[in-house]
């Protein structure tokens, strides 16, 4: 049975979130503030966790954080409307997707199966690993290696990453990395997109790389290039 965390200090939503997850079959438990949401996430074993931005005794974005040091849970977070800045931060720490208050519970319910859709397909793929190079990309245990020496990435980094480098040669809109790496119906900016992958070049340049690099594509997006490899 998929295990759910609803993390609100909002009674109603939590109570009507709780409803419909059941309804769906997921396995819930419910967390009041952020304290109590990270004790139990870094405690028990949840597939997905939904989480609130604004909670007291601790925020949403210092949770992710924490769970993010030791965790690749699916987070969907929940944000106020109109606060572009708290979706946009929620994504680059780590979050897996939002959803704007006041919302549709069918629609958070339909959020969740797709982010947990895209992982189960990334989890059928037989290929977990792969070497380019001096690159390893290891999406079994999320590490990403250079020369052997570990780089420190963000799991969206790491998807993108991951995503490019599965098909050197490949160039790929930004609309098409949002749907790649936040899930289908994903409602972001493409800006999101850029301010990822500006983060993930700055972190791979600092190690040499000369027979491979990620390159802008003027008009389009992104693709890995790789020596040796088709074009």
């Amino acid at each position: 049975m998929t295990r759910m965390l609803i993390a609100d200090d909002n009674e109603s939503i939590v109570q009507i979130l709780e409803s419909y997850a059941k309804k769906e079959g997921y396995d819930v438990t419910v967390a009041h503030d952020g304290s109590d949401a990270l004790t139990k996430a870094m405690n028990d074993d949840f597939d997905i966790v939904l989480l609130d931005v604004m909670m007291p005794k601790m925020d949403g974005f210092t949770v992710v954080r924490e769970i993010r040091k030791d965790s690749n849970v699916p987070i969907l977070m929940i944000t106020a409307r109109g606060e572009d800045f708290e979706r946009i931060m929620g994504l680059e720490i780590g979050a897996d997707d939002y959803i704007v208050k006041p919302f549709s519970p069918g629609e958070v319910m339909a959020r969740v199966k797709a982010i947990l859709r895209r992982l189960d397909r990334v989890n059928a793929d037989e290929k977990q690993r792969l070497h380019l190079h001096n690159l390893t990309v290891d999406l079994d245990e999320y590490i990403v290696k250079i020369d052997e020496l570990k780089i420190s990435l963000t799991k969206k980094e790491i998807e993108l990453l991951w995503t490019l480098a599965s098909h050197p040669g490949r160039a790929f809109s930004r609309e098409n990395l949002l749907n790649q790496c936040w899930g289908y119906n994903y409602y972001g900016d493409s800006r999101t997109v850029d301010s990822h992958m500006t983060r993930l070049r700055t972190k791979l340049d600092a190690m040499p790389h000369p027979l491979w690099d990620i390159k802008t594509i003027w008009g389009v997006g992104y693709k890995f290039e790789a020596k040796g490899e088709t074009p």
